[in-house]
Order: structure tokens, then C-alpha cells, then sequence
């Protein structure tokens, strides 16, 4: 075993992804499964079709509770200080994605914040890790306690059997919708469960404790309507449901305007809204939503049967560099590649004919809308 491999972390189903017959590759400071012996191909396929069961206990799960006489109203107060969302106004038992900005505008990384009612529960991304909770310790340790849950595991079940699983083993979840979240007992411990995802697929994460991790996993598995997959398909599962991967898609020198991600920007936080701005470069983003941007995120359609990966140069029918592809890679579902990446402003009407550049060559492409395939979200 190689240094390198021998400084990775592994999440509690580390063991269970060897016996599944997973292939394992280095994953944001993780060992991770990429695959299975069923390949990420049918993988992908089996979670459109029945339910996907994925280990997303890499990513960082947060408490943000109250001070001594404190409320969980002081501590989404304190939250609005750093994300251009309405966490105040967030119900109880209700999630909402988010962003972290820096003082450009620039995205420090994407969330999703619930609130518990005695306090708020923040999943973050494993990359961005330990420098979200360096950022929340600094910014609201004198408002709120900031505690990192790192005896807990995730796990993520996505597809249209998961409602019926999840029913079956915690009947007071078929009543949940998304972005619905509350406490439940799986395995005979207390877990904490959303109705969401990142496949575009309808589903639930579940946090549970790591000492009942593979006993889940394995709960799980053991129904008829449940396979383990693996990081290949989960990406393109989220690249057909037109979802950004930071790092890729959004990164700190890209304002969440530019990434298309206006939804995600709280109307009451906007420049006419009761709470505008009071985030890290709200001044940016507000002259953007205003005055536009230079350059967008945009969907890409294929015209040719060659995927266009990640980092190649996007060109106007002249040849002229006008943005750069982001994600990138063939979509099962869809039956053709797919992709998203940044253009100028002037070339992000739907329909725009360019080319993308691979290895030299102009690849015929157009902008397209997203998703490329529909997002099946149950919402009652």
C-alpha cells in the first residue's frame, strides 16, 4: 500500500464496500467506491429505475446550537451572516441549500442547512471540510456552539422505489416531501433523515451513528429494491439533473449568479428584500443581479457522439475562446454525452450553435436547458 493511499481516511463502510466488491479510488481525502461489479453504467441506470443506496459519509455534518439562554432563532441570525439565503424564515423540519460567499462573491462552497427547532443541522462537502467548520468556528463561535458530528455516518438511498423502502423500515417518512427532514428510529437508534439528494432522483440521506452504519447499510441492501453505487454513477446521475459539483462547476472565483444558481438567493435578502445583503460580497452579487454578468453556466448539448470532458476550451463558430466546459461525460439515461461549463454572457441563449475543442478538433455543441433529464422530486 503507497503512502498516498495509506493517509486516506475511510468512512465506517470502508469494510462493506470491499466485501460488495467495490473499486476503490482516492476521493476528497477519502477512500471511496467508484464502482461495483455491476459497473457504473447499470449502476446509474438501476438507480433511475428502482433505488441507488450511496455512502456519502465523507461530507461533513454540523450542529450549530444556542448559547446558554440563547434560541435557534440567535443561531439562524448568525447563520444570514454568511449565506444569501432565508435561514430565519426556514420552518421547522424543513432544508434549504445554501451557499457559503467570500468577500468577492466567490462561492466558498454549497450547503444544506435543516432546522432541528432546538438547533440547525449543516452538511457540507467533504473537500471543503475542515475549512467550513474553520470558517463557522471563526464567524459564529461568540453566537452559537459549532459542533462537528464526526461520530455519524450518511447515507444517501436515491430513485423511485426509495419511498417505499424508507416507508417500510419508518412508516412516519411516507408523509415527508422535499426538503422535508425529521428525526427517526432506524436499527433501534435515533437518526436524522431529509427527503432529498443530489441524483435529481426523489430519495432520502439519512444520518446515522457510525457504530450502526454497515447494520443500516446492510438493512438496506437486504431489500429487494436496493443496489450499492458507487461515486461514477452518482456523477453523472447529478450531471443529467444539471446539479453543479463544487470544485468543477463553482468554486471561489465564481459568484452564484454567474453559476445560475439565482433560485438560491432569498428573495428577502436581495437588495429590495426586508434583510438585504449582510453576507460576505453582497455588494457584487447584488450589482449582478441588477446589471447581469459576463458569463453564465450553461447546459451543453453534444451534436456529436464524443463526450466533452471537463477543462475543454468552448469556441464560437469563428474559433474565438468564449468559456470553458466544467462537467462533463456520457449520460445513460439520456443515451448521449452531456455537459456544463461557463460562456459569455452574449453566447448563453438556449440554442447558441459553438464548438468545444477535443484533442484539437471543434466538436459541434449547442447551449442547452437543464436538466437533461427531468429531476423526479416528490413534492405532495
Amino acid at each position: 500500500m503507497s503512502t498516498e493511499t495509506e493517509n486516506l481516511l475511510r468512512t465506517p463502510l470502508y469494510d462493506l464496500h470491499l466485501e460488495l466488491g467495490a473499486r476503490m479510488v482516492p476521493f476528497a481525502g477519502y477512500q471511496m467506491p467508484v464502482q461495483y461489479p455491476l459497473g457504473v453504467m447499470k449502476e446509474h441506470i438501476f438507480t433511475r429505475t428502482s433505488a441507488g443506496l450511496f455512502d456519502v459519509s465523507h461530507m461533513g455534518q454540523v450542529r450549530l446550537s444556542p448559547l446558554a439562554g440563547g434560541t435557534v432563532q440567535d443561531v439562524a441570525k448568525a447563520l444570514e451572516t454568511l449565506v444569501p439565503i432565508d435561514v430565519l424564515d426556514l420552518p421547522l423540519h424543513k432544508q434549504r441549500y445554501a451557499v457559503f460567499t467570500n468577500e468577492q462573491g466567490g462561492i466558498l462552497d454549497d450547503l444544506m442547512i435543516s432546522n432541528m427547532g432546538d438547533s440547525l443541522f449543516v452538511v457540507v462537502n467533504a473537500a471543503c471540510k475542515q475549512q467550513d467548520i474553520a470558517h463557522m468556528t471563526q464567524h459564529l463561535s461568540a453566537h452559537c456552539k459549532v459542533e462537528e458530528l464526526a461520530d455519524r455516518a450518511l447515507l444517501a438511498i436515491q430513485g423511485p422505489a426509495a419511498a417505499a423502502v424508507i416507508a417500510r423500515l419508518a412508516s412516519e417518512t411516507a408523509s415527508m416531501v422535499f426538503m422535508d427532514s425529521k428525526a427517526v428510529t432506524l436499527v433501534g437508534v435515533p437518526c436524522f433523515i431529509s427527503r432529498s439528494g443530489y441524483t435529481g432522483e426523489d430519495g432520502f440521506e439519512i444520518s446515522v451513528p457510525n457504530s450502526h452504519a454497515v447494520e443500516l447499510a446492510r438493512l438496506l441492501l437486504a431489500q429487494t429494491e436496493v443496489q450499492a453505487i458507487g461515486l461514477g454513477a452518482r456523477d453523472s446521475l447529478r450531471l443529467e439533473a444539471g446539479l453543479c459539483l463544487y470544485g468543477h462547476d463553482m468554486d471561489t472565483s465564481i459568484t452564484p449568479v454567474e453559476a445560475s444558481l439565482v433560485w438560491a438567493l432569498s428573495k428577502v435578502r436581495r437588495a429590495d428584500g426586508a434583510r438585504a445583503g449582510g453576507y460576505p460580497g453582497a455588494a457584487i452579487v447584488q450589482r449582478q443581479l441588477a446589471q447581469g454578468v459576463s458569463k453564465k453556466r450553461v447546459g451543453l448539448q453534444i451534436n456529436e457522439k464524443v463526450p466533452v470532458r471537463e477543462g475543454a476550451e468552448i469556441t464560437d463558430l469563428d474559433g474565438k475562446v468564449i468559456g470553458k466546459v466544467t462537467s462533463g461525460g456520457f449520460g445513460p439515461s439520456v443515451n448521449a454525452p452531456v455537459a456544463m461549463g461557463y460562456v459569455e454572457q452574449s453566447f448563453a441563449v438556449v440554442g447558441t450553435k459553438l464548438n468545444a475543442i477535443v484533442r484539437g478538433k471543434p466538436v459541434a455543441i449547442e447551449v442547452a436547458k437543464t436538466p437533461f433529464f427531468p429531476q423526479r422530486y416528490f413534492r405532495g
